[in-house]
């Protein structure tokens, strides 16, 4: 979407102070859902749309006759975003800035994506993605949280029904022996169930773990290689799988059996989104080099670098709109006999790796993004 607006914008012309945008041009970025603005030089805003001035409480008029700081909060990391794309020529991206000024009224906690417009040498084209209040206290944190929230139970869990389930199923078999057969099926739907259950507290127990796990350079296009011969030799065969990788992806700072289970849990979860009588089912496997996006650290000034960027698109039917904002959380799922832990353990192992995973959803698209650091060597961190 912002590719698009910058495609018009760029078709604007020279004149700085009112984009001579046709009539089709005007009606398109109209409607565009998100806020966007073209900032100049000294931060003079030269174009804004209907969503912009929404977002801001002021015509395009009165936008054009400021500058972005006189709209934002004194010393907002978005003017020093600005300046790097000025400065860089290179579009750069950055989560959850706090946008918070007694103009505004509110905080406002938003994503930004800013890139250089073309026909502008000075001139940068802003995007604005606003997270809701509750987002505001990082919502990678909060589904990392909501994962370890849970340690307490799988370690109870462990304890106080493992060992029980044990003596029921023992006490079951004994009885298989014992009853006429047309009774047996009952036996063995205890036996079954007590499995299934031991199952489930064994998947909880896993955010239990907090032993630090072996770290080191990890290629994820053999990870991706590795998770599709698996998904293609068993419940993904009936998919077309297609790639797109940046063939100079450097490696990451991960666990490769860890990754391999959050990756294989991703295409699972695609393959049964698109189902088994699909005849046109489709996983996109893509990589790409985002040097712009940063993550702040929680409870720390800091931001770090998260350039990796791994996803899993499917052509399936999407993600309810009334979950996908918990959609990481545990026992959130949205299948019949789904226990909602898959990915809650994903969004664990990924935030223990330093990342953040995110999900965008609508019907015949549905994208699950990884974010990852880069892999620094001793030498390079001693440096």
């Amino acid at each position: 979407m912002l590719r698009m607006a910058m495609a018009l914008i760029d078709s604007a012309g020279e004149r700085r102070d009112d984009y001579a945008l046709d009539p089709i041009e005007i009606q398109a970025l109209t409607v565009l859902p998100m806020p966007v603005i073209v900032i100049g030089e000294d931060h003079f805003i030269l174009y804004a749309n209907t969503a912009a001035e929404d977002f801001f409480q002021s015509s395009a008029v009165v936008l054009k006759r400021q500058r972005l700081q006189d709209l934002i909060a004194f010393g907002s990391p978005v003017l020093a975003l600005i300046e790097e794309v000025q400065r860089r020529g290179s579009s750069v991206s950055q989560y959850r800035l706090d946008l918070g000024s007694p103009r505004l009224g509110i905080d406002r906690v938003v994503d930004v994506f800013a890139s250089p417009l073309p026909s502008q040498p000075d001139a940068v084209v802003a995007m604005l993605q606003e997270r809701t209040i509750a987002e505001k206290m990082d919502r990678q944190l909060t589904h990392r949280g909501a994962a370890r929230s849970i340690t307490a139970l799988g370690a109870m869990l462990a304890h106080e029904i493992k060992n029980p389930l044990s003596g029921i199923r023992g006490a079951a078999q004994l009885l298989e022996a014992s009853v006429p057969d047309g009774e047996r099926i009952l036996t063995q739907l205890i036996c079954d169930e007590t499995d299934r259950i031991v199952k489930l507290v064994e998947r909880v127990e896993l955010f239990g773990d907090e032993r630090p796990s072996e770290r080191g350079p990890v290629n994820v296009h053999d990870v991706l290689d590795h998770v599709k011969r698996l998904a293609q030799s068993g419940f993904a065969r009936h998919i077309r799988f297609s790639e797109i990788y940046d063939p100079s992806l450097p490696p990451v700072a991960g666990n490769r059996d860890q990754l391999v289970q959050v990756l294989l849990n991703l295409v699972k979860n695609a393959a049964e989104a698109i189902g088994d009588q699909a005849i046109d089912g489709e996983i996109a496997l893509t990589t790409a080099f985002r040097p712009g996006i940063r993550m702040q650290l929680a409870g720390s000034s800091g931001r770090i670098a998260l350039p990796l960027e791994i996803c899993v698109r499917d052509n399936g039917g999407g993600v309810p709109a009334d979950i996908l904002s918990n959609l990481f959380d545990p026992f959130v799922t949205t299948k019949a006999q789904g226990s909602g832990l898959g990915l809650a353990l994903v969004a664990k192992v990924i935030g223990d790796h330093g990342g953040i995973v995110e999900c965008e959803s609508i019907p015949r698209r549905t994208t699950f993004r990884i974010l990852l650091p880069l892999h620094q060597s001793r030498a390079r961190k001693t440096a």
